[in-house]
């Protein structure tokens, strides 16, 4: 879940929102200023409940941020990378680098945004407690009492990938001392707990409900594709441990000169022949990576009057792995890096190149052969 709007870095982790936050803001406000706010307080004028509804579907948001922060801070603390976090239609999301490394870790990160939730919703109700005289300050108060306790509940569900779903993993784990068996049976659960989403929602909608029930459907349809994904990247997981970047990469390297005009390269390299990444080399010794991001990034214009070296991605600023590297350490550097190829370097000298269609194309081999 990519950002499409960054907001700025907490403790080093983007903060972002995702296109479709924007959506789900102007729903929550609306239903907050046309609905909650004139029935809980009908003394409160359009304009205020208005007011109250985008303040209020703000804080709410941010409610949803400090619960991803939650998740975060544990997993920092642990020494687990967190390459950012996204608001989005359903809420928020934290991604986590890396899995983590025991069931203790599994288990403490998960609950940490619950009890997060949790202190906010005793947050808010201690303050509409104070405030519940002053209408348009208990109204948001007890709005975000109630949200954030259900925020709590509903992400302890047992299924994953919800919080409950990532503690049934922990448990499961420590209980076997299977990872896998682990997220098997949480993603079973997630999967589970989303048809079950899916299926009232669909009750709800053939009842007349049919907006609240849509909206369970989707939510259900949500949950199923991340734990069926969370299996499926299980099963790629096993199948590269052990496997090396030697036994994966290719050592077919498109080699260029440093001075062949980009316009050449896209006439005779890539239009015709379908190549999309070259090394410049110089004796075997790598200068840099062109890749058609970088030639794209290019004005069309000027490719006639520019060289791969010009346009190529140092050799001093790239990730590289050697032949023994494991596969998977090698997917999870081009993942931190967002790059689809990384060289294969010995002792500074190119042997080949590593590329994510090559580690499917692995991938594939082995499942056609049953291996």
């Amino acid at each position: 879940m990519n950002a499409s709007i960054k907001l700025g870095t907490i403790w080093g982790i983007p903060i972002g929102l995702h296109i479709s936050w924007f959506l789900i803001f102007g729903l929550i406000s609306w239903s907050l200023a046309v609905g909650y706010f004139p029935n809980e307080y009908p003394q409160l004028s359009g304009t205020t409940n208005w007011a109250l509804g985008v303040i209020t579907s703000l804080l709410f948001f941010g409610s949803v941020l400090a619960h991803e922060l939650g998740h975060s801070f544990i997993a920092l603390r642990n020494k687990i990378p967190v390459k950012g976090i996204t608001l989005f239609i359903f809420g928020g999301v934290a991604q986590i680098g890396q899995e983590p490394k025991s069931p203790g870790a599994e288990f403490r990160i998960a609950v940490a945004g619950p009890i997060v939730s949790l202190g906010l919703a005793g947050l808010f109700g201690g303050l509409w407690l104070l405030d519940q005289t002053v209408p348009f300050l208990a109204a948001p108060s007890l709005y975000l009492a109630r949200i954030n306790l259900i925020l709590a509940i509903f992400n302890m569900i047992p299924g994953f990938p919800l919080d409950g779903g990532r503690v049934l993993r922990a448990l499961v784990w420590r209980w076997t001392n299977s990872f896998r068996r682990a997220t098997q049976v949480a993603s079973f659960s997630g999967q589970i707990v989303a048809f079950g989403f899916i299926g009232f929602g669909v009750f709800g909608m053939l009842s007349g409900n049919f907006m609240n029930g849509l909206w369970l459907v989707f939510i259900g349809w949500f949950l199923q594709n991340a734990a069926a994904s969370a299996y499926a990247q299980l099963n790629v997981t096993e199948t590269l441990r052990g496997v090396t970047v030697g036994q994966a990469m290719t050592r077919e390297c498109a080699e260029i000169p440093g001075l062949t005009p980009l316009s050449q390269l896209v006439e005779e390299r890539i239009l015709t022949g379908g190549q999309r990444c070259f090394v410049v080399t110089d004796q075997d010794h790598l200068r840099g990576i062109l890749t058609l991001r970088d030639i794209s990034a290019i004005p069309q214009q000027k490719w006639r009057f520019t060289t791969a070296e010009q346009a190529m991605m140092p050799s001093n600023r790239l990730a590289s792995v050697n032949p023994n590297t494991d596969l998977l350490e090698a997917l999870q550097l081009m993942d931190n890096s967002n790059i689809a190829q990384v060289p294969v370097l010995v002792d500074d000298r190119l042997v080949g190149m590593l590329s994510r269609e090559q580690i499917l194309r692995y991938l594939r081999l082995r499942s056609e052969l049953g291996v």
